[in-house]
């Protein structure tokens, strides 16, 4: 059996009838006091957010350039021979414009040349591609080259690699 405590207290503190009563309301004052305090810390977050923010402003936005695109460029990149000129100058009929450097004869239709036109740095040339003067590379065998105004036309002019004369025949 308990004793009771003389003057209705204890050196205790929650053993006495009044501290046992007043920590039964104090839990659900202590979960308000947090909801509230919570719905108050969210109300000045949205508060601040709202406060803070400047107005949108739209941005400008430069319109795209048009593309510029070099149709020879993207034709010669897919394999396109270019066409010869239809109103091409006249071609010198002489072989003297054009010096003829060296020669890759893969097949009867195919092969390039390493061609020089007007003492310029040599540039190869596969047959089908134009050469300045309006001419048109229509061949290559393995020591010469043929060049005419259009693939199928006729050659104007044949032009042969120097004879070397160090090389075996």
């Amino acid at each position: 059996m308990k004793k009771a405590p003389a003057f209705g207290h204890s050196g205790f503190l929650m053993e006495s009838p009044a501290a046992l009563q007043s920590a039964s309301r104090r839990g659900p004052a202590v979960v308000a006091g947090l909801l509230w305090l919570a719905a108050g810390l969210s109300a000045g977050y949205w508060v601040l957010q709202a406060l803070g923010r400047s107005p949108v402003t739209p941005l400008t936005v430069a319109p795209p350039s048009a593309i510029q695109v070099d149709t020879l460029a993207v034709a010669r990149v897919l394999g396109a021979q270019p066409q010869a000129a239809a109103t091409a100058a006249a071609p010198v009929s002489t072989g003297t414009q054009y010096n003829l450097l060296g020669v890759v004869a893969a097949s009867a239709a195919g092969g390039a040349a390493l061609i020089a036109v007007n003492g310029q740095p040599p540039r190869p040339y596969r047959v089908g591609a134009s050469l300045e003067g309006g001419l048109v590379l229509q061949s290559v065998s393995r020591r010469s080259a043929r060049l005419g105004l259009s693939m199928a036309g006729p050659t104007t002019v044949e032009l042969a690699l120097p004879a070397n004369p160090g090389a075996p025949s």
